[in-house]
């Protein structure tokens, strides 16, 4: 197929952003992504053969977002990044309602499964880091920096899955209490190993 003339796969990933948070998941199609985007439908099939591959892409491009905006911050590191989580866990969520959709379809899809699982290796990855950072050693013996990042990881996505199901979840109420949990893990370094 030719390339054909027109937007870029960047500027279609942000028109169907756009259309996915006028027309939500459940009216979501490539065809009203083309109309957004103001190209034919050859175009957005062009960039991605399927609507599944899009939603793809545009989980990729909020995390990748997210990650970058979050390693250009040097100080409050663990703020800035249950702010960002928090901003995108509400019961109305389009990221986590595209998130928990594609992880559905990934059961029969392995390449779905594959990209998804990649992902999150990625974040759990980074998580580490920030907290390896943060605190320097773990704060309790015998759990490595690596299994933080993952029952961080878990733990936000966790809480996105309640408020998803939850009108009433208490968002603000439970991050306040998370970051208040974060910071009372940084203060054990290892102290109760050692009395």
């Amino acid at each position: 197929m030719a390339k054909p003339n027109g937007m870029s796969k960047s500027e279609i990933i942000q028109c169907a952003k756009e259309c996915l948070v006028e027309k939500g998941i459940e009216n979501f199609t490539l065809r009203a992504v083309a109309e957004k985007a103001g190209v034919t439908q050859g175009t957005i099939y062009y960039h991605f053969r399927t609507k599944e591959q899009l939603f793809i892409e545009l989980v990729q491009d909020i995390c990748d977002t997210s990650w970058q905006e979050l390693s250009q911050t040097k100080e409050n590191v663990i703020e800035q990044a249950l702010d960002s989580a928090k901003s995108r866990c509400s019961y109305d969520s389009f990221f986590h309602k595209l998130f928990l959709s594609l992880v559905a379809s990934s059961i029969h899809n392995e390449e779905i499964r594959r990209k998804l699982g990649e992902m999150m290796k990625n974040e759990n990855k980074a998580l580490s880091e920030i907290l390896s950072n943060l605190w320097g050693e773990s704060p309790i013996k015998g759990v490595s920096f690596e299994t933080w990042g993952i029952l961080f990881n878990a733990m936000v996505d966790g809480l996105a899955l309640q408020a998803l199901l939850q009108k009433d979840f208490p968002i603000e109420k439970t991050y306040k209490e998370f970051e208040h949990f974060i910071k009372e893990l940084s203060t054990f370094n290892g102290k109760e190993d050692k009395e």
